[in-house]
């Protein structure tokens, strides 16, 4: 679905790095490019964790300085202690999830995907305490994924608009930002999210012009707002396989990455409403395939999913999702060899299904029905995104039991919210604080869904 980008909000957050103030503690303290404090808030250590990130770890001893504050420097070899820890470690992130059949596994067992979205987190340069209260928030429902975002496209007139961005544009040129305020930031987020013990499915482009998305590579490069030549045009594919392999490659080795995403909901149209007359579900279903193997090309270790809707492609069917019109074929898309896992995503009242009869029911047979497909394929399918503005909690609990009956893989709801020190994150009619009423329900289902193994 279409998402705010509440720039006015990210205008009244505090900046990511502030010079000469202690990092606190689990914060970045050095890295390749990093230009912020080096020092760590009383009772932590700055630790190296790779060329591009080092992070201050509450009782660690480290017997010399970390340098890694430019391409150019060398980073000299630290050896870590630990005395008393003011807080225990984070959990590692060991072992990379990967699937057998319908099921995620992690390290020969089964692993269960529940959680929330928030593609908000990564974005709204909150500071790292914020970032971490986020998290926390999260961990707390019960969450054992976050969806995010990967991606924000900005242009000369809209750069100044966010505080975080992962790839600028200078007429057809693009430039990946690896600053403080670009694919650093990214690193701290994993660094957080690893902290709490959650993994992460990361969307590297988005159907709709929230965060810039598709129709920015399609307008700077073509000059043209045919939304679908982003999954034609040379040219175009060109520059996005850039960007996967500049944000892909710099995490092939983390764990905490559960899986990538192509795209947020990938359709012929877009924000601007314009194709170029051609896209059909095979369009998109070409596309998936060429870029699913790019990734899988450059990174062997994390699963790679479409990020779509879910749509099915039964023309005829008297239900919009069911029609094919969006040129998304799931069941064809699922069966592509180098997608891991499928997605779905569930908004009765934004695709016009609430009275049909209800969105209780009408939800629950789309769930039901994806699970069908998830046994067709033998591969895990996850319900990625759901959620109803009215009657939250009797839809939730029928959804929550449908999944957990059904045998579905997982489901991450639309969206997690945050009460932090700067004011809420952002309530679009969806998004779900701890203190509100259903986050027990969240809470109850995650437990539930952990125990059906």
């Amino acid at each position: 679905m279409l998402k705010i980008a509440f720039i006015a909000l990210a205008f009244a957050l505090s900046p990511l790095v502030q010079a000469q103030t202690p990092v606190s503690i689990w914060g970045q303290c050095g890295g390749i490019g990093f230009t912020g404090s080096t020092t760590c808030a009383t009772g932590a250590a700055c630790v190296y964790q790779n060329p591009y990130y080092s992070q201050c770890i509450p009782g660690a001893t480290v017997s010399s300085t970390i340098t890694s504050h430019s391409s150019s420097s060398t980073v000299s070899s630290s050896t870590v202690s630990s005395s008393t820890p003011a807080s225990p470690p984070p959990p590692a992130s060991t072992g990379f999830v990967k699937t057998s059949g319908q099921k995620f596994m992690l390290n020969g067992a089964e692993f269960t995907v529940v959680g929330e979205n928030s593609y908000w987190v990564g974005l709204m340069g909150y500071s790292a305490a914020n970032i971490d209260k986020a998290f926390s928030d999260i961990e707390s429902s019960g969450s054992t994924v976050v969806r995010t975002w990967g991606f924000n496209e900005v242009t000369p007139s809209t750069q100044q608009n966010y505080p975080i961005y992962y790839q600028s544009w200078n007429g057809a040129t693009p430039t990946v930002n690896t600053g403080a305020n670009g694919l650093q930031n990214f690193d701290q987020i994993i660094s957080s999210a690893k902290a709490h013990g959650l993994r992460l499915i990361v969307a590297l482009t988005n159907n709709w012009s929230d965060y810039g998305g598709m129709d920015v590579y399609v307008n700077q490069i073509l000059g043209s707002t045919s939304h679908d030549l982003f999954y034609t045009n040379a040219q175009v594919i060109a520059a996005f396989k850039n960007y996967i392999k500049a944000f892909v490659s710099r995490y092939v080795n983390e764990p905490t990455i559960l899986g990538w995403e192509l795209s947020n909901e990938p359709r012929c149209a877009g924000s601007t409403g314009t194709t170029s007359g051609t896209c059909t579900t095979a369009t998109i279903t070409n596309w998936i395939s060429e870029i699913s193997a790019y990734i899988k090309s450059i990174d062997p270790n994390h699963l790679v999913a479409v990020g779509d809707e879910g749509f099915f492609n039964e023309p005829g069917n008297p239900s919009y999702p069911y029609q094919g019109g969006e040129g998304i074929d799931f069941n064809v898309n699922l069966n592509i060899s180098t997608i891991d896992f499928g997605t779905f995503h569930l908004y009765p009242e934004s695709w016009g299904q609430s009275a049909n009869p209800s969105s209780a029911v009408w939800g629950s047979q789309w769930i039901s029905d994806h699970a069908t497909s998830q046994k067709a394929a033998n591969k895990p399918v996850i319900g990625e995104e759901f959620g109803v503005t009215s009657d939250q909690t009797d839809v939730y609990t029928a959804w929550y039991n449908t999944i957990v009956s059904s045998g579905l893989a997982g489901d991450l709801i639309w969206q997690a919210g945050s009460h932090l020190s700067t004011g809420d994150t952002p309530q679009d009619g969806y998004a779900e604080y701890p203190d509100g009423a259903v986050f027990p329900i969240i809470q109850k289902h995650a437990a539930a869904l952990k125990a059906r193994g």
